[in-house]
């Protein structure tokens, strides 16, 4: 069973080619990047702060600088495309649960325009 917020068997082959740091890529090799993608995955669904990281998935600034550099390669865009072309992908999903705004943009900016019944409207 898959953990919430983490990747499953299948999704996780469909993207371990991608990731840098696998053994035979120039550079360091990841520890676990699997590990890492579900440190990941979890910091962005449950928004939470990098510091509140879980420690099962390492130290959380290092895993902030590591998703930081791969921001910055282009390796989430190439992640999240392989897993957005699979159709029966039911993990990436965003609807307005995951959009928050702040508690004073329900009201708007100025004072209530309220326009009272009879009255005309002024130019």
């Amino acid at each position: 069973m898959v953990k919430r917020y983490e990747l499953s068997k299948r999704q996780w082959q469909r993207i371990a080619e991608l990731v840098p740091g696998k053994a035979g890529d120039p550079g360091r090799t990841g520890a676990d990047n699997r590990l890492f993608v579900n440190g990941v995955l979890w910091v962005l669904r449950s928004g939470a702060h990098w510091y509140d990281l879980p420690e099962r998935y390492g130290k959380w600034k290092t895993a902030h600088k590591r998703f930081t550099r791969w921001a910055k390669a282009g390796v989430w865009e190439s992640i999240f495309a392989a897993l957005t072309s699979d159709p029966d992908n039911e993990y990436l999903m965003l609807d307005n649960t995951l959009v928050r705004a702040h508690q004073q943009a329900a009201t708007g900016k100025g004072e209530a325009k309220i326009r009272l019944w009879g009255v005309p409207e002024v130019d």
